[in-house]
């Protein structure tokens, strides 16, 4: 199983030591790093400036959000990264909500998210191929544009610059079992914001015939402390920020996975609270034993002891851990290639 490192996306201001802990983690031999985009820092920068201070770590997006940049733009920055960076970059996308994409990017949330998520990795595909001038009359992505409000006179171009690899691999960002499905037949890998190595059934019908050599990467939040409940506490506050307020009451993917997991009375809970202005009771309304499933929480044993279960897990081959300290990335790559 594949180590990752997880920066996320910024808050106020550049994450502390980021450049420090990813140069650490290539030393301990993690196989990636990722950064995060939500509407504050960009993806790609902060990756651009770790590749820059790195020689061997791959490089990977998780996810950029696709209604950020055309197709052809987000090709442009993966194709360019992959080039200064020897051939490290992994280009996660992800489609995000409608509060997100009408509210900060300006622009109507697709009717059909699978079909246009379909035509933007094809357009990618085919810049990374460069095998023609890039060509497709979709539904949302048209090359050349031919709209009633253009001026008819776009050309049907190929990129300038010779991608590094033509396989650059493509992952998708999915919650909804029928987008994490889609990943399993147009992308190389997947990026489950949760994953759970004790409970399969939330996604087994989606990943019923994922390819040979498909990746499922989850991100996992690892929080090592003595005290359990003040270790659980930073993934409960992210969980009710996601679950309570990332979403319309009645369309929020985080609140319908959690569902899925088997705890939609604590969803719904989280969910009230938190549009209620109760945020630290939403907070504290996650249950422990959700916490433990999709987690690492806990004194170094216990973290030792519950890590068996996902190097076990047979449909995970990446784990991208969340984690702001050098102890926990060592013990970690203990854990990982020990």
């Amino acid at each position: 199983m594949r180590l990752g490192l997880q920066f996320g996306y910024w808050g106020r201001g550049p994450t502390p030591g980021f450049v420090e802990l990813a140069q650490e983690a290539e030393r301990l031999g993690f196989d990636s790093v990722w950064t995060a985009e939500s509407w504050g820092s960009d993806a790609f920068t902060p990756l651009t400036w770790i590749a820059a201070h790195t020689s061997r770590i791959g490089l990977g997006t998780a996810v950029t959000q696709m209604t950020a940049r055309t197709p052809t733009a987000t090709a442009m920055h993966a194709l360019t990264l992959d080039h200064l960076s020897g051939g490290r970059v992994t280009l996660g996308l992800g489609l995000s909500g409608p509060q997100v994409v009408e509210g900060w990017y300006g622009r109507p949330f697709p009717a059909s998210p699978l079909t246009f998520t379909r035509e933007y990795v094809d357009v990618i595909r085919q810049v990374l191929r460069r095998e023609g001038p890039v060509g497709l009359d979709g539904r949302y992505a048209r090359h050349p544009y031919r709209g009633d409000d253009g001026t008819g006179l776009g050309k049907p171009l190929k990129p300038i610059t010779h991608p590094l690899r033509a396989d650059l691999p493509v992952f998708l960002g999915a919650e909804g079992p029928k987008n994490v499905h889609l990943a399993t037949r147009i992308a190389d890998g997947w990026l489950p914001l949760h994953w759970s190595p004790y409970n399969h059934a939330a996604y087994a019908e989606a990943l019923r015939d994922k390819p040979a050599g498909f990746r499922i990467a989850p991100m996992v939040q690892v929080s090592v402390q003595d005290d359990l409940a003040r270790a659980m506490l930073p993934i409960k506050a992210g969980m009710g920020f996601y679950v309570g307020g990332m979403g319309a009451k009645d369309r929020n993917f985080h609140a319908d996975l959690m569902r899925r997991f088997g705890y939609a009375d604590a969803a719904d809970a989280i969910q009230e609270l938190f549009l209620a202005g109760r945020r630290e009771e939403a907070i504290a309304a996650v249950p422990d034993a959700f916490v433990d499933e999709i987690a690492l929480v806990g004194p170094p044993d216990r973290v030792r002891e519950r890590f068996a279960a996902w190097e076990a897990d047979e449909h995970v081959t990446d784990m991208i851990i969340t984690a702001r300290d050098i102890p926990t990335l060592k013990l970690l790559a203990d854990l990982a290639h020990g």
